[in-house]
């Protein structure tokens, strides 16, 4: 080896050394190249499969970048649009040029889907312009083939199939920041006010309306009104038997002409203009009972609103001067999709008031002994027989929390119950031919008759139903309601 030789060796290593700390992530740089070779691409889809680096970039930023990055490493030329080779960025101006390979008209993958952004976004913001929404989600249908050029596409450049992100998730995303903008909605991924379907084949955008809700509690204070609507059994519903005018409803195609729901559900429906609406009622009374003291809960479902802010006090007294005494409604408040299932599932206790009329002569001390023996009880009930047509043949065990009584006279008392939810209170007092155990009749041996009966309250067992997390919260309070950040879809 001459003195000459060692320190040419030596340079060499250490130009190695240098390089290499030049390029700290070669495999990028590499990568990058090997996706360009595969054809004309577009910025959104060369950055996707790098999706995961270098968080605050959109995939178009890196895809930018990677091209300008391969550039430079190759030492090419720029032509500024001749559609020859790795292009310049020059920002949004450069998609005025068809030739640019960063466009995404010529790309193979895409096939110029990334070019209509603001199209699609447009016409989603159209599809609900007469509707009133503070949350939106925003979904694609991708072409199959797509799909495919978006898997292959990592897979000739010999990358893991799943680098980066879907073609779907970046569209949903680059919509969805489009629609926050130009809307000034807030993007929600769980149940939004309303929700698009782009179908990029069918080159069709599906809005989706959810539908409102809004919470109270009603008191009925007129008796034979049920909380539903009571189609007669007779005639279906329909009014008419034959050719001829149902006898049973006399034509109405209800057994009753008024119910709570149709004294308040079309009054909401009617204020923010939906297309139909449902009633949801924390258990039911019976028909001939009153619903009084604290009222019971009810959640009015409103399809497919045009108005979604309202002004619940107006709203308040409007159904209550449309049910004109029969109902009266207080404490309305939006509220949220899962109050529905709170309302019919969460373990409630309620109170009653009941009229009683004995078939005997009944000694005060002897109803007071009987009382005493149902306070606290544990009861078991079949299915009493004036509901087994409707309802499952089985044994029921609830609890009597609390009873007492005031005996009017010796043939009539006033019984009052705190009971668990779905305790037959008529069957408590009448024991049901022996159905339910024990029975007020049935302890003091003689006939026991329910002739009124009051609901005085309905509450939840463990907790109110009423708990803040249940009602809509003001756009303020919803979080980051930044169009960039919150994305529109997953």
């Amino acid at each position: 080896m001459t003195d000459s030789d060692a320190p040419a060796d030596t340079d060499t290593a250490a130009d190695t050394a240098t390089a290499d700390a030049e390029e700290p992530f070669p495999d990028v740089v590499e990568a990058a190249r090997a996706l360009l070779a595969t054809g004309p691409l577009c910025d959104h889809c060369l950055g996707r499969p790098f999706a995961e680096r270098s968080f605050g970039l959109g995939n178009r930023e890196r895809g930018e970048g990677l091209r300008v990055a391969v550039a430079l490493a190759d030492d090419a030329d720029f032509d500024g649009g001749s559609g020859a080779g790795p292009n310049r960025s020059d920002g949004e101006q450069r998609r005025d040029d068809p030739g640019d390979p960063g466009a995404a008209a010529d790309c193979w993958v895409c096939e110029g889907v990334f070019e209509r952004l603001d199209e699609f976004a447009e016409r989603a913001a159209d599809a609900v312009a007469d509707y009133e929404y503070d949350t939106y989600q925003v979904g694609t249908r991708v072409p199959p083939l797509a799909e495919e050029n978006d898997r292959l596409l990592r897979e000739d450049a010999g990358m893991a199939p799943d680098a980066g992100e879907p073609l779907r998730k970046e569209l949903n995303r680059e919509v969805g920041k489009r629609v926050g903008r130009a809307t000034g909605a807030t993007a929600e991924f769980e149940r939004p006010h309303v929700q698009f379907l782009l179908d990029v084949d069918a080159d069709r955008v599906e809005a989706t309306v959810n539908s409102a809700h809004v919470y109270g509690r009603y008191q009925k204070l007129e008796r034979d009104i049920p909380q539903t609507e009571w189609p007669c059994s007779d005639c279906r519903g329909s009014g008419r038997q034959g050719r001829e005018e149902c006898d049973t409803c006399d034509g109405s195609g209800y057994l009753y002409p008024e119910s709570v729901e149709q004294l308040t559900a079309p009054v909401v429906e009617e204020v923010m203009a939906g297309v139909d609406a449902t009633f949801h009622g924390a258990g039911r009374e019976d028909v001939d009972a009153l619903m009084l003291g604290t009222g019971r809960p009810f959640v009015i479902e409103v399809d497919e609103p045009r108005r979604r802010d309202i002004d619940t006090d107006r709203l308040e007294g409007d159904i209550n001067a449309f049910a004109d005494g029969k109902v009266e409604v207080e404490g309305l408040r939006p509220c949220e999709h899962t109050m529905v299932e709170r309302v019919k599932e969460l373990d409630a206790t309620k109170r009653y008031r009941a009229s009683v009329a004995f078939g005997s002569d009944v000694p005060a001390e002897a109803l007071a002994d009987a009382v005493a023996e149902l306070d606290g009880a544990t009861v078991e009930q079949y299915t009493p027989s004036r509901v087994d047509h409707r309802r499952a043949a089985k044994t029921r065990t609830r609890v009597a929390h609390e009873v007492t009584a005031e005996r009017e006279d010796a043939r009539h008392a006033a019984v009052e119950v705190h009971g668990a939810g779905g305790l037959y209170i008529k069957e408590l007092i009448s024991g049901d031919e022996g159905r339910t155990e024990p029975s007020l009749a049935g302890l003091l041996g003689v006939d026991a008759t329910v002739t009124a009966l009051d609901v005085l309250a309905v509450e939840g067992r463990d907790e109110p139903f009423e708990r803040e997390e249940f009602f809509l919260r003001g756009t303020a309070d919803r979080g980051d309601d930044d169009p960039e950040t919150n994305n529109g879809g997953e």
